[in-house]
């Protein structure tokens, strides 16, 4: 069985090329963090080529860019070639079957803005963390007053 499913965040914006007959085809790159790190390493742990058709790609297109976190599910291919000096080259792709997006653009947005969130005086960590995930804190002891008890 081959099946790969990764959460990571685009290196680059996605480069998509449309075939004579108009079908879409989307390569991107995607940064995989480290599950535990160690202090002084990067925390990226894979790259990974990854490559869409159809309306996968056209998706892709639309809606994804660099620095978009989102998870992908589909297989690895092994694409080799002859180089110009004779020699075989190997390298792996994750061809997409589907793309979701693994975080709320507010989220995203507020991912290229970390460094001036972390700035800001007065919120609490609840407030912040509620903020990130679009996620309300709901209180304890509440459950009287929910409709839906």
């Amino acid at each position: 069985m081959n099946i790969v499913i990764m959460m990571g965040r685009l290196t680059r914006d996605p480069e998509v090329r449309y075939s004579q007959d108009g079908k879409a085809f989307a390569t991107f790159s995607l940064a995989v963090d480290k599950r535990f790190k160690r202090e002084g390493q990067a925390d990226a742990d894979f790259f990974h080529n990854c490559k869409a058709f159809g309306k996968t790609a056209e998706f892709v297109e639309k809606y994804v860019h660099k620095g978009t976190k989102v998870v992908i599910q589909g297989r690895l291919q092994n694409d080799n070639y002859q180089a110009k000096d004779g020699n075989t080259v190997y390298r792996d792709s994750i061809m997409i079957d589907s793309i979701e997006f693994a975080e709320s653009r507010a989220a995203s947005q507020a991912n290229g803005n970390q460094g001036q969130q972390n700035n800001n005086q007065g919120r609490s960590h609840q407030q912040s963390q509620a903020r990130r995930d679009d996620f309300m804190n709901i209180p304890d002891g509440i459950d009287e007053e929910l409709p839906f008890n």
